[in-house]
């Protein structure tokens, strides 16, 4: 087993934390940006350092590709080694993978994931002897993989409705497997890194994501007299009503003089035509995650956003700079029938909690 450190990534998001998580724990030949840290500790006083190999595999979606690729260059920037793979390319293209990744993971000392909830991760996780695996944010799913792992159910989505297809049949025995291997105990250390409220099962260790890779990148922005809304895909997972969502953003545009929409990655073409139309807001479609793309600025000097993870990590990574962060609570009314009982009150909880923790208002649409 040798001393690297293996990243398993699918979208920017999870690119992004792992940077975080570099940052604190920086690799044993960094790059001329950083300096050379003290041998065996990171920024934090840390553990042993050691080489960083992410491995991106890559989705469909072309937004998120598109944003995967500028963030691959940060991390090129930053030392780290990146190797892209198309793992959905083909239905033989995941089984190449896994036996060309094989070596790599049976090596690593340690492994850290962006996603457990995800079939590709569940497949790889059996082929590691990693003795150490970070899991790293992947948004609010961090809250429900914590939740659902403590009371050892299924790693399902919130927003799911519950019925197992035949596919889900099919990956019964990797999600098994993954969730006995990412809890706590069988001889491995598991660590998470997060910056959502999530409570870890007992015997999971916790470091906070603070966001400082962020703040120390890019910025503070320049901050302009208009109001950003943040877009959201409850409406694409069939969550939230498409005509109780556009009333809503129209709302939100009224009552705050917004001037700016910014697209979620997932968010589908017509339904932003739609929205630009009837309110007259200009659409951007992010080429970076959205907590460095306000970094960088300019930013609006309030940002309204709908119960997502950015109510949470953009406090964090804006602190000091006075963008007042709001979010617009979710009525009840908006969601569609086939949307999971547990919608409503997982809603609910981020809005509840960043206000709890980083003092965010609440609007209603």
């Amino acid at each position: 087993m040798s001393d690297t450190t293996l990243a398993l990534v699918e979208s920017p998001v999870q690119l992004l934390n792992v940077l975080e998580w570099a940052h604190i724990h920086p690799p044993a030949v960094p790059s001329p940006r950083l300096g050379t840290p003290e041998p065996g500790r990171g920024e934090a006083g840390g553990t042993a350092a050691r080489p960083l190999v992410i491995v991106v595999l890559a989705p469909k979606d072309v937004m998120s590709r598109g944003q995967l690729r500028r963030m691959t260059e940060l991390a090129m920037d930053e030392g780290h080694t990146v190797r892209w793979c198309e793992p959905r390319a083909s239905r033989s293209a995941l089984p190449r993978i896994a036996a060309k990744l094989t070596p790599e993971l049976r090596r690593a000392r340690r492994l850290v994931l962006g996603d457990p909830f995800s079939r590709l991760v569940q497949v790889l996780l059996p082929l590691s002897r990693a003795r150490e695996i970070t899991v790293v944010d992947d948004g609010t799913a961090t809250m429900e993989f914590t939740e659902l792992l403590t009371r050892g159910d299924r790693l399902v989505r919130w927003h799911r409705s519950g019925h197992r297809s035949a596919a889900d049949a099919a990956f019964g025995v990797f999600a098994s497997a993954a969730r006995r291997g990412l809890t706590p105990g069988h001889g491995r250390e598991i660590e998470l890194f997060s910056s959502m409220p999530a409570t870890p099962p007992p015997g999971m260790a916790l470091s906070a994501n603070r966001f400082t890779w962020t703040r120390a990148r890019f910025g503070p922005p320049s901050v302009s007299a208009g109001t950003d809304i943040v877009g959201t895909s409850l409406v694409e997972t069939g969550v939230v009503d498409p005509d109780s969502y556009l009333t809503a953003v129209t709302a939100l545009t009224h009552a705050h003089g917004a001037l700016r929409y910014f697209a979620h990655r997932r968010e589908s073409p017509d339904k932003l035509r739609l929205l630009s139309a009837a309110t007259g807001l200009e659409i951007v479609r992010p080429d970076l995650p959205l907590e460095l793309v306000a970094r960088r600025g300019p930013t609006g000097h309030t940002i309204v956003s709908f119960p997502s993870t950015v109510v949470h990590t953009l406090p964090l990574a804006l602190e000091g700079t006075g963008i007042k962060i709001t979010v617009c609570d979710i009525d009840p009314a908006w969601l569609t029938a086939n949307a999971s009982p547990r919608a409503q009150g997982f809603l609910s909880g981020i809005t509840g909690t960043a206000r709890d923790r980083h003092g965010v208002a609440s609007v209603t649409g």
